[in-house]
Protein backbone atom coordinates (compact mmCIF):
# COMPACT_ATOMS: atom_id res chain seq x y z
CA UNK A 1 0.00 0.00 0.00
CA UNK A 2 1.31 3.57 -1.10
CA UNK A 3 1.92 6.23 1.44
CA UNK A 4 2.06 10.07 0.68
CA UNK A 5 2.96 12.97 3.09
CA UNK A 6 1.16 15.87 2.03
CA UNK A 7 1.51 19.76 3.64
CA UNK A 8 -1.26 21.11 5.96
CA UNK A 9 -2.93 24.69 6.06
CA UNK A 10 -3.14 25.56 9.35
CA UNK A 11 -1.59 25.57 12.65
CA UNK A 12 0.42 22.67 13.53
CA UNK A 13 0.19 21.39 17.59
CA UNK A 14 3.12 22.15 18.65
CA UNK A 15 3.64 18.75 20.49
CA UNK A 16 4.45 16.91 17.48
CA UNK A 17 7.70 17.47 15.83
CA UNK A 18 8.56 15.97 12.13
CA UNK A 19 11.30 14.05 10.52
CA UNK A 20 11.04 12.50 6.84
CA UNK A 21 13.03 9.13 7.16
CA UNK A 22 13.08 6.98 3.74
CA UNK A 23 9.95 5.07 3.29
CA UNK A 24 10.28 1.38 3.38
CA UNK A 25 8.97 0.95 0.17
CA UNK A 26 11.85 3.39 -0.88
CA UNK A 27 9.90 6.87 -1.50
CA UNK A 28 10.54 9.48 0.92
CA UNK A 29 7.81 10.65 3.01
CA UNK A 30 6.72 12.08 6.16
CA UNK A 31 6.34 10.46 9.47
CA UNK A 32 5.69 12.10 12.94
CA UNK A 33 8.09 11.69 15.51
CA UNK A 34 6.54 12.25 19.28
CA UNK A 35 8.15 13.79 22.10
CA UNK A 36 7.92 12.18 24.87
CA UNK A 37 4.60 10.97 26.58
CA UNK A 38 5.02 9.54 29.85
CA UNK A 39 1.94 8.65 29.57
CA UNK A 40 0.81 6.59 26.79
CA UNK A 41 3.16 4.21 24.60
CA UNK A 42 4.87 5.56 22.03
CA UNK A 43 3.61 4.56 18.48
CA UNK A 44 6.96 2.92 17.65
CA UNK A 45 7.09 0.55 20.58
CA UNK A 46 8.07 -3.10 19.81
CA UNK A 47 4.36 -3.66 21.05
CA UNK A 48 2.36 -1.33 18.77
CA UNK A 49 4.39 -0.82 15.91
CA UNK A 50 2.12 1.54 14.45
CA UNK A 51 4.52 2.52 11.76
CA UNK A 52 5.51 -1.39 10.70
CA UNK A 53 4.00 -0.74 7.24
CA UNK A 54 5.11 -4.50 6.59
CA UNK A 55 2.68 -6.21 8.60
CA UNK A 56 -0.94 -6.66 7.07
CA UNK A 57 -3.61 -4.58 8.36
CA UNK A 58 -7.15 -5.52 9.43
CA UNK A 59 -8.93 -2.35 9.22
CA UNK A 60 -11.53 -2.40 6.72
CA UNK A 61 -9.77 -0.27 4.61
CA UNK A 62 -6.74 -2.07 4.45
CA UNK A 63 -9.05 -5.10 3.14
CA UNK A 64 -10.83 -3.45 1.02
CA UNK A 65 -7.85 -2.12 -0.72
CA UNK A 66 -6.33 -6.05 -1.35
CA UNK A 67 -9.58 -7.19 -3.19
CA UNK A 68 -9.05 -3.86 -5.27
CA UNK A 69 -5.79 -4.74 -6.06
CA UNK A 70 -6.05 -8.29 -6.12
CA UNK A 71 -9.44 -7.93 -8.58
CA UNK A 72 -11.77 -9.22 -6.46
CA UNK A 73 -13.45 -5.90 -5.68
CA UNK A 74 -14.29 -2.84 -7.58
CA UNK A 75 -15.22 0.37 -6.78
CA UNK A 76 -17.42 2.28 -9.86
CA UNK A 77 -16.77 5.97 -10.32
CA UNK A 78 -20.03 8.18 -10.74
CA UNK A 79 -20.17 11.71 -12.04
CA UNK A 80 -21.29 13.22 -9.48
CA UNK A 81 -19.86 11.98 -6.40
CA UNK A 82 -17.04 9.83 -7.94
CA UNK A 83 -16.09 7.10 -5.95
CA UNK A 84 -18.04 7.84 -2.47
CA UNK A 85 -21.22 5.72 -3.57
CA UNK A 86 -19.49 2.61 -4.09
CA UNK A 87 -16.53 2.94 -1.74
CA UNK A 88 -19.75 3.40 0.89
CA UNK A 89 -21.60 -0.15 -0.64
CA UNK A 90 -18.38 -1.60 -0.08
CA UNK A 91 -17.40 -0.91 3.38
CA UNK A 92 -21.25 -1.21 4.31
CA UNK A 93 -21.89 1.74 5.71
CA UNK A 94 -25.15 3.57 5.67
CA UNK A 95 -25.82 6.26 3.73
CA UNK A 96 -28.40 7.46 6.66
CA UNK A 97 -25.46 8.09 8.80
CA UNK A 98 -24.66 11.61 6.65
CA UNK A 99 -23.55 14.03 8.96
CA UNK A 100 -22.13 17.83 7.17
CA UNK A 101 -19.18 20.15 8.74
CA UNK A 102 -19.25 23.80 7.35
CA UNK A 103 -16.83 25.05 9.74
CA UNK A 104 -13.26 24.87 8.01
CA UNK A 105 -11.28 22.04 9.27
CA UNK A 106 -9.34 18.87 8.21
CA UNK A 107 -7.44 18.18 5.48
CA UNK A 108 -9.56 20.00 2.76
CA UNK A 109 -10.46 23.45 4.58
CA UNK A 110 -9.72 25.41 1.82
CA UNK A 111 -12.45 23.59 0.11
CA UNK A 112 -14.74 23.63 2.59
CA UNK A 113 -17.30 26.57 3.68
CA UNK A 114 -21.04 26.32 4.46
CA UNK A 115 -22.22 26.58 0.83
CA UNK A 116 -20.12 23.52 0.39
CA UNK A 117 -19.68 21.13 3.37
CA UNK A 118 -17.64 18.18 4.41
CA UNK A 119 -20.02 15.11 4.63
CA UNK A 120 -19.03 12.33 7.11
CA UNK A 121 -20.71 8.97 6.68
CA UNK A 122 -20.10 6.15 9.30
CA UNK A 123 -20.51 2.75 11.20
CA UNK A 124 -18.67 0.83 13.82
CA UNK A 125 -15.33 0.99 12.33
CA UNK A 126 -15.11 3.21 9.21
CA UNK A 127 -15.78 7.35 8.99
CA UNK A 128 -15.88 8.55 5.11
CA UNK A 129 -15.71 11.55 4.43
CA UNK A 130 -16.10 13.56 1.21
CA UNK A 131 -16.44 17.40 0.24
CA UNK A 132 -17.22 18.58 -3.15
CA UNK A 133 -14.36 19.21 -5.83
CA UNK A 134 -11.69 17.31 -3.30
CA UNK A 135 -10.68 13.88 -2.33
CA UNK A 136 -12.49 11.04 0.15
CA UNK A 137 -10.95 10.61 3.26
CA UNK A 138 -11.47 7.71 5.24
CA UNK A 139 -10.53 7.13 9.19
CA UNK A 140 -10.44 3.32 9.29
CA UNK A 141 -10.10 0.99 12.76
CA UNK A 142 -7.39 -1.59 13.07
CA UNK A 143 -8.26 -3.71 16.05
CA UNK A 144 -4.86 -3.20 17.49
CA UNK A 145 -3.41 -0.34 16.01
CA UNK A 146 -5.94 2.62 16.29
CA UNK A 147 -7.36 4.84 13.42
CA UNK A 148 -5.26 4.42 10.49
CA UNK A 149 -6.50 7.53 8.09
CA UNK A 150 -6.42 7.15 3.77
CA UNK A 151 -7.24 9.12 1.34
CA UNK A 152 -8.67 8.11 -2.21
CA UNK A 153 -8.34 10.38 -5.31
CA UNK A 154 -11.00 11.47 -7.35
CA UNK A 155 -10.41 10.26 -10.52
CA UNK A 156 -11.40 7.32 -12.18
CA UNK A 157 -8.99 3.80 -12.63
CA UNK A 158 -8.82 0.23 -13.21
CA UNK A 159 -7.65 0.09 -9.88
CA UNK A 160 -8.31 2.94 -7.54
CA UNK A 161 -6.13 2.92 -4.56
CA UNK A 162 -6.74 3.92 -0.41
CA UNK A 163 -3.09 5.57 0.22
CA UNK A 164 -2.41 5.94 3.62
CA UNK A 165 -2.39 9.26 4.99
CA UNK A 166 0.39 9.46 8.58
CA UNK A 167 0.24 13.35 8.07
CA UNK A 168 -3.03 12.98 10.05
CA UNK A 169 -1.53 12.49 12.74
CA UNK A 170 -0.42 16.02 13.26
CA UNK A 171 -4.10 16.76 14.89
CA UNK A 172 -4.90 13.14 15.25
CA UNK A 173 -2.50 12.31 18.22
CA UNK A 174 -3.66 14.63 20.92
CA UNK A 175 -4.73 14.95 24.45
CA UNK A 176 -8.23 15.24 23.00
CA UNK A 177 -7.45 11.44 21.37
CA UNK A 178 -6.17 10.35 24.15
CA UNK A 179 -2.55 10.41 22.96
CA UNK A 180 -3.17 7.55 20.54
CA UNK A 181 -4.00 7.65 16.94
CA UNK A 182 -7.80 8.16 17.01
CA UNK A 183 -10.86 10.35 16.79
CA UNK A 184 -11.72 14.03 17.79
CA UNK A 185 -15.14 15.57 17.31
CA UNK A 186 -14.96 20.15 18.17
CA UNK A 187 -17.34 22.18 18.43
CA UNK A 188 -16.59 25.89 17.19
CA UNK A 189 -18.03 29.09 17.08
CA UNK A 190 -18.33 29.79 13.03
CA UNK A 191 -18.35 32.55 10.77
CA UNK A 192 -20.61 32.79 7.63
CA UNK A 193 -17.40 32.35 5.47
CA UNK A 194 -17.05 29.00 7.94
CA UNK A 195 -13.51 30.49 9.94
CA UNK A 196 -13.46 29.40 13.04
CA UNK A 197 -14.02 32.27 15.26
CA UNK A 198 -11.51 30.78 18.14
CA UNK A 199 -11.41 33.78 20.33
CA UNK A 200 -15.07 32.64 21.72
CA UNK A 201 -13.69 29.37 22.52
CA UNK A 202 -14.81 26.07 21.86
CA UNK A 203 -16.24 22.33 22.79
CA UNK A 204 -14.58 18.86 22.62
CA UNK A 205 -17.39 16.60 22.42
CA UNK A 206 -18.90 13.53 23.50
CA UNK A 207 -21.69 11.89 25.10
CA UNK A 208 -20.77 13.29 28.37
CA UNK A 209 -21.10 17.14 26.99
CA UNK A 210 -24.66 18.86 27.17
CA UNK A 211 -26.51 19.74 23.95
CA UNK A 212 -25.92 23.53 24.02
CA UNK A 213 -21.92 22.92 23.77
CA UNK A 214 -22.24 20.86 21.09
CA UNK A 215 -22.29 20.97 17.17
CA UNK A 216 -20.43 23.85 16.37
CA UNK A 217 -19.92 24.12 12.67
CA UNK A 218 -22.06 21.56 11.79
CA UNK A 219 -25.15 21.16 9.68
CA UNK A 220 -28.24 19.48 12.03
CA UNK A 221 -31.06 18.23 10.63
CA UNK A 222 -34.13 17.15 13.18
CA UNK A 223 -35.38 18.28 16.39
CA UNK A 224 -33.81 18.32 20.46
CA UNK A 225 -36.95 19.42 21.50
CA UNK A 226 -36.46 22.35 23.99
CA UNK A 227 -32.86 22.08 24.18
CA UNK A 228 -30.52 23.83 22.66
CA UNK A 229 -27.56 23.57 20.58
CA UNK A 230 -25.08 25.44 18.59
CA UNK A 231 -25.52 23.48 14.92
CA UNK A 232 -26.79 25.67 11.88
CA UNK A 233 -25.39 28.25 13.53
CA UNK A 234 -23.17 31.05 12.20
CA UNK A 235 -21.61 33.78 14.19
CA UNK A 236 -22.20 37.63 12.89
CA UNK A 237 -22.61 39.85 15.92
CA UNK A 238 -19.36 39.38 17.04
CA UNK A 239 -20.04 41.34 20.21
CA UNK A 240 -23.17 38.83 20.99
CA UNK A 241 -21.63 35.58 19.86
CA UNK A 242 -24.23 33.62 21.78
CA UNK A 243 -26.87 35.32 19.48
CA UNK A 244 -26.24 33.13 16.55
CA UNK A 245 -28.22 30.28 17.82
CA UNK A 246 -31.94 30.97 17.24
CA UNK A 247 -35.53 28.93 16.69
CA UNK A 248 -34.28 28.65 13.05
CA UNK A 249 -31.38 26.99 13.63
CA UNK A 250 -32.67 24.94 16.27
CA UNK A 251 -34.92 23.00 13.45
CA UNK A 252 -34.02 22.28 10.16
CA UNK A 253 -36.23 19.92 8.25
CA UNK A 254 -33.41 19.05 5.53
CA UNK A 255 -30.48 21.17 4.14
CA UNK A 256 -31.91 22.31 0.92
CA UNK A 257 -31.95 25.98 1.01
CA UNK A 258 -28.15 25.61 2.82
CA UNK A 259 -26.30 24.84 -0.46
CA UNK A 260 -26.85 22.27 -3.49
CA UNK A 261 -28.38 19.67 -2.04
CA UNK A 262 -28.38 17.99 -5.35
CA UNK A 263 -24.98 17.43 -5.75
CA UNK A 264 -24.70 15.28 -2.33
CA UNK A 265 -26.10 11.96 -1.45
CA UNK A 266 -28.27 13.00 0.99
CA UNK A 267 -30.27 16.45 2.04
CA UNK A 268 -29.55 15.30 5.56
CA UNK A 269 -27.10 15.93 8.51
CA UNK A 270 -29.01 13.60 10.79
CA UNK A 271 -29.37 14.70 15.04
CA UNK A 272 -29.78 11.41 15.91
CA UNK A 273 -26.26 10.44 14.03
CA UNK A 274 -24.43 13.53 15.40
CA UNK A 275 -25.49 11.61 18.79
CA UNK A 276 -24.01 7.74 17.86
CA UNK A 277 -20.75 9.53 16.23
CA UNK A 278 -20.45 11.50 19.50
CA UNK A 279 -20.44 8.63 21.53
CA UNK A 280 -18.70 6.24 19.30
CA UNK A 281 -15.19 8.49 18.52
CA UNK A 282 -14.66 8.31 22.37
CA UNK A 283 -15.27 5.23 22.69
CA UNK A 284 -12.68 4.31 20.07
CA UNK A 285 -9.65 5.68 21.55
CA UNK A 286 -10.59 4.26 24.82
CA UNK A 287 -10.21 0.84 23.31
CA UNK A 288 -7.12 1.92 21.56
CA UNK A 289 -5.50 3.43 24.37
CA UNK A 290 -6.42 0.85 26.61
CA UNK A 291 -5.19 -1.87 24.33
CA UNK A 292 -1.79 -0.01 23.86
CA UNK A 293 -1.50 0.48 27.61
CA UNK A 294 -1.93 -3.34 28.22
CA UNK A 295 0.45 -4.41 25.21
CA UNK A 296 3.28 -2.75 25.99
CA UNK A 297 3.33 -2.95 30.03
CA UNK A 298 3.19 -6.68 28.93
CA UNK A 299 6.12 -6.47 26.55
CA UNK A 300 8.33 -4.77 29.09
CA UNK A 301 7.59 -7.26 31.68
CA UNK A 302 5.85 -4.53 34.08
CA UNK A 303 3.28 -5.53 36.25
CA UNK A 304 -0.22 -4.00 34.54
CA UNK A 305 -2.73 -4.29 37.71
CA UNK A 306 -2.39 -0.64 38.28
CA UNK A 307 -3.49 0.15 34.25
CA UNK A 308 -5.96 -2.57 34.12
CA UNK A 309 -7.74 -1.24 37.18
CA UNK A 310 -7.56 2.25 36.68
CA UNK A 311 -8.43 1.72 32.79
CA UNK A 312 -11.45 -0.69 33.09
CA UNK A 313 -13.04 1.74 35.73
CA UNK A 314 -12.48 4.74 33.07
CA UNK A 315 -13.54 2.68 30.23
CA UNK A 316 -16.80 0.70 31.65
CA UNK A 317 -18.16 4.14 33.39
CA UNK A 318 -18.15 5.04 29.61
CA UNK A 319 -18.99 1.97 27.81
CA UNK A 320 -22.47 2.41 30.17
CA UNK A 321 -22.94 6.13 30.25
CA UNK A 322 -22.20 7.11 33.61
CA UNK A 323 -21.93 10.19 32.98
CA UNK A 324 -23.92 10.98 29.99
CA UNK A 325 -25.53 14.51 29.63
CA UNK A 326 -29.24 13.74 30.17
CA UNK A 327 -31.65 14.98 27.38
CA UNK A 328 -34.11 18.27 27.94
CA UNK A 329 -36.42 16.85 24.95
CA UNK A 330 -37.10 14.45 22.90
CA UNK A 331 -34.62 14.03 19.46
CA UNK A 332 -36.07 13.21 16.45
CA UNK A 333 -33.98 12.47 13.33
CA UNK A 334 -34.96 13.08 9.64
CA UNK A 335 -32.65 10.54 7.84
CA UNK A 336 -33.76 7.02 8.30
CA UNK A 337 -30.76 6.89 10.34
CA UNK A 338 -32.01 5.80 13.64
CA UNK A 339 -34.30 3.15 12.51
CA UNK A 340 -31.60 1.79 10.22
CA UNK A 341 -28.67 1.71 13.18
CA UNK A 342 -31.17 -0.19 15.54
CA UNK A 343 -31.53 -2.88 12.71
CA UNK A 344 -28.29 -4.13 12.53
CA UNK A 345 -28.85 -5.84 15.90
CA UNK A 346 -27.75 -8.13 17.14
CA UNK A 347 -30.75 -8.82 18.81
CA UNK A 348 -31.52 -11.22 21.83
CA UNK A 349 -34.64 -13.55 21.67
CA UNK A 350 -37.17 -11.09 23.11
CA UNK A 351 -35.94 -8.65 19.92
CA UNK A 352 -33.70 -5.88 22.23
CA UNK A 353 -30.77 -4.76 21.10
CA UNK A 354 -28.36 -2.34 22.43
CA UNK A 355 -28.64 -0.38 19.28
CA UNK A 356 -32.20 0.60 20.03
CA UNK A 357 -31.77 4.22 20.65
CA UNK A 358 -34.37 5.78 23.31
CA UNK A 359 -33.79 9.30 22.63
CA UNK A 360 -36.46 10.99 24.85
CA UNK A 361 -33.94 11.17 28.09
CA UNK A 362 -30.67 9.13 27.11
CA UNK A 363 -29.14 8.03 23.43
CA UNK A 364 -30.05 4.36 24.12
CA UNK A 365 -33.03 2.15 25.59
CA UNK A 366 -30.42 0.17 27.33
CA UNK A 367 -27.72 2.12 28.51
CA UNK A 368 -24.06 -0.33 27.30
CA UNK A 369 -22.75 0.53 24.41
CA UNK A 370 -22.48 -1.45 21.34
CA UNK A 371 -18.92 -0.94 20.71
CA UNK A 372 -19.21 -4.08 23.02
CA UNK A 373 -19.39 -5.94 19.80
CA UNK A 374 -16.49 -4.82 18.07
CA UNK A 375 -13.42 -5.95 16.64
CA UNK A 376 -11.29 -3.29 18.42
CA UNK A 377 -12.86 -4.65 21.88
CA UNK A 378 -12.39 -8.33 21.07
CA UNK A 379 -8.96 -7.72 19.87
CA UNK A 380 -8.23 -6.39 23.49
CA UNK A 381 -5.26 -8.50 25.24
CA UNK A 382 -6.87 -10.98 27.41
CA UNK A 383 -5.73 -9.63 30.59
CA UNK A 384 -7.64 -6.01 29.26
CA UNK A 385 -10.80 -7.65 28.48
CA UNK A 386 -10.71 -9.78 32.31
CA UNK A 387 -10.33 -6.46 33.55
CA UNK A 388 -13.22 -4.86 31.92
CA UNK A 389 -15.33 -7.60 32.31
CA UNK A 390 -15.03 -8.32 35.71
CA UNK A 391 -15.71 -4.00 36.35
CA UNK A 392 -18.37 -4.63 34.12
CA UNK A 393 -20.40 -7.42 36.10
CA UNK A 394 -19.68 -4.81 39.65
CA UNK A 395 -21.72 -2.52 38.22
CA UNK A 396 -24.44 -4.17 36.60
CA UNK A 397 -24.88 -7.14 39.61
CA UNK A 398 -24.96 -4.33 41.96
CA UNK A 399 -21.92 -5.37 43.81
CA UNK A 400 -20.81 -1.08 43.20
CA UNK A 401 -22.57 1.02 45.32
CA UNK A 402 -21.34 4.10 44.71
CA UNK A 403 -23.83 6.77 44.12
CA UNK A 404 -23.07 7.38 40.46
CA UNK A 405 -24.15 4.67 39.48
CA UNK A 406 -27.29 4.64 40.75
CA UNK A 407 -29.04 5.85 37.47
CA UNK A 408 -28.51 2.62 35.90
CA UNK A 409 -31.79 1.38 37.53
CA UNK A 410 -32.16 -2.57 38.65
CA UNK A 411 -34.58 -2.85 35.33
CA UNK A 412 -31.39 -1.15 33.12
CA UNK A 413 -28.99 -3.58 34.70
CA UNK A 414 -31.03 -6.77 34.15
CA UNK A 415 -32.12 -6.09 30.39
CA UNK A 416 -27.87 -5.32 29.45
CA UNK A 417 -27.15 -8.60 31.47
CA UNK A 418 -30.05 -10.48 29.93
CA UNK A 419 -29.06 -9.13 26.44
CA UNK A 420 -25.19 -9.16 26.78
CA UNK A 421 -26.24 -13.24 27.53
CA UNK A 422 -27.52 -14.19 23.97
CA UNK A 423 -25.15 -11.54 22.39
CA UNK A 424 -21.96 -11.11 22.84
CA UNK A 425 -19.27 -14.17 21.96
CA UNK A 426 -16.98 -14.72 24.88
CA UNK A 427 -18.85 -13.74 28.09
CA UNK A 428 -17.55 -14.91 30.91
CA UNK A 429 -18.94 -17.58 32.81
CA UNK A 430 -20.78 -15.55 36.00
CA UNK A 431 -22.97 -13.55 33.64
CA UNK A 432 -25.40 -16.07 33.98
CA UNK A 433 -25.30 -15.39 37.42
CA UNK A 434 -28.60 -13.86 38.58
CA UNK A 435 -28.76 -9.87 38.90
CA UNK A 436 -29.56 -8.25 42.27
Amino acid sequence: MRRAGFAIAGILFSLIAWAVPPDPRGTPSSRPVLFDDSLAPPPDHPAIGYFDYVRPLRDPVSVLNRKIQQGTAQLRFEERAGYLRSVLRALDVPLESQIAVFSKTSLQTERIEPANPRTIFFNDSVAVAWVRGGFIELASVEPEQGVIFYMLEQHPAAKPEFIRRDDCLRCHISEISLSVPGMMIRSRYTAPDGMQRLVFGGYTTDHRSPLEERWGGWYVTGSAGSARHMGNAMVVDEEHPEAMVTPQTLHSASLEGEFDTGAYLSPYSDIAALMVFNHQMHMTNLLTRMGWEIRAALHDKRKPAGLLRDGAKELVDYLLFVEEAPLAGTIRGTSGFAEKFAARGPSDSKGRSLRQLDLEKRLLRYPCSYMIYSDAFDSLPEPARAAIYGRLWQILSGEEKDAKYARLSPSDRKAIVEILRETKKGLPEYFQTAVR
